[in-house]
């Protein structure tokens, strides 16, 4: 079976990470390897992903071999793969636009980007690279915030002739306009915001769900994070942090079943930067409600993850998904595996029906065609296609 071909816009951390992994699970090279929700999808494996073509902005980056270049500063995160070979594919030099938050240059080289004095890409420069790869979808790895980049990478993929995996939250899957695009060019689209494996946003939506469920009134709640990467750093810039917000936020709302909470009682974002603690992110969620006999109760967890390695966990599936999209002809924005991978999908859904959902994607059962108003025949979730949206 031929390779997976990828393209990568940003090789930070998350890059990185995903770049080890399919290293790391050629040589364990068994479906018992830890850490994979599918080690099997479609007929390719973790290993069966490399990458075709390579962008990004920094000096330290720009020119190398991207299997080099995945381990240059400023990235921090866990090196559980320390040893690539030599790909001979050469990280190009991108287009910055508003990819570097003017208060980066406050900090030291080793936090932040040291921006590469080779001339900038042109949009036909990218895309002539990316038709020159052989990639068959490009995905945006960018900082957030970087809203014209993201557009820009994205309509360089158009013109490209490949997929798109948005893991970034600039609304690009979400917004009709950019979603109606790849549908014309039939080209698939998985997007926005990328969940982590087991993260902040996944277990406060298990959390409220369980809430739900087990009748507890849920009535203010907040998600507070802190992290040492650029990521972290990045977003001090607060107006950079809107869409951040918005994505996190309702994800979370979405699972209230109709009940959202009102503004005031609900916080969820990046809060701050703590340069010691480089890629490992730690989340504080509290959940204050109210249960039998209208008697109140509160909940606190605490929970600390290398932030990368958690990234790549869903990323390595999602590229998985692209590529049988492809296979089978199918482009526009994927519902499935956008609802199960990403935060801020075109529409979101309870996690345990979007998991559901995306194993009949893998296994080939199309459902995305029937999510409004048809009837579903399997009897693994409701009748009615619309009970889906939650």
């Amino acid at each position: 079976m031929k390779k997976i071909r990828i393209a990568i816009a940003g090789i930070g951390n998350c890059a990185s990470s995903l770049i080890q992994g399919t290293e790391y699970y050629k040589k364990k090279n068994s479906e018992d390897a830890v850490g994979l929700m599918h080690w099997d999808i479609g007929g390719y494996k973790p290993y069966d992903i490399e990458v075709a073509a390579a962008f990004d902005i920094d000096k330290r980056k720009v020119g190398k071999d991207v299997n080099e270049a995945v381990f240059a500063l400023p990235n921090c995160t866990t090196a559980f793969c320390g040893i690539l070979p030599r790909t001979n594919v050469v990280v190009q030099m991108g287009r910055v636009l508003d990819g570097i938050s003017g208060h980066m240059k406050e900090y030291g080289p080793e936090q932040t980007f040291v921006l590469s004095d080779a001339k900038e890409a042109s949009g036909q420069d990218i895309v002539r690279a990316l038709k020159s790869s052989g990639a068959e979808m490009l995905l945006n790895y960018l900082p957030v915030g970087s809203e014209e980049a993201v557009k820009f990478y994205a309509e360089c993929a158009l013109e490209a002739g490949i997929g798109f995996i948005n893991n970034m939250p600039v609304f690009i899957a979400s917004n009709p306009e950019w979603a109606a695009k790849f549908k014309e060019k039939n080209l698939p689209l998985v997007g926005d915001d990328i969940k982590s494996q087991l993260g902040a946003t996944i277990t406060h939506r298990t959390l409220v769900d369980l809430f739900r469920k087990r009748g507890v009134k849920l009535e203010r709640t907040y998600q507070l994070n802190t992290g040492g990467n650029t990521d972290f750093l990045n977003m001090l810039n607060r107006s950079r942090l809107a869409s951040k917000k918005e994505s996190k936020t309702e994800a979370v709302q979405s699972v209230m079943n109709g009940k959202r909470l009102g503004p005031e009682n609900i916080h969820i974002g990046p809060s701050d930067y703590v340069q010691w603690q480089k890629d490992n992110k730690v989340c504080f969620i509290r959940m204050e409600g109210r249960l039998f006999g209208d008697v109140p109760m509160n909940l606190e967890l605490r929970l600390s993850v290398e932030d990368s390695p958690n990234s790549a966990g869903v990323a390595i599936d999602a590229v998985r998904c692209c590529k049988l999209a492809l296979k089978r002809g199918k482009g526009g924005v994927l519902y499935s595996p956008s609802a199960y991978f990403m935060k801020h999908p075109p529409r979101q859904f309870s996690d345990d029906v979007a998991y559901r959902m995306m194993e009949e994607f893998i296994a080939g059962h199309d459902i995305e065609g029937e999510l409004i108003g048809s009837a579903h025949e399997d009897g693994l979730a409701p009748k009615a296609a619309s009970a889906y949206v939650v």
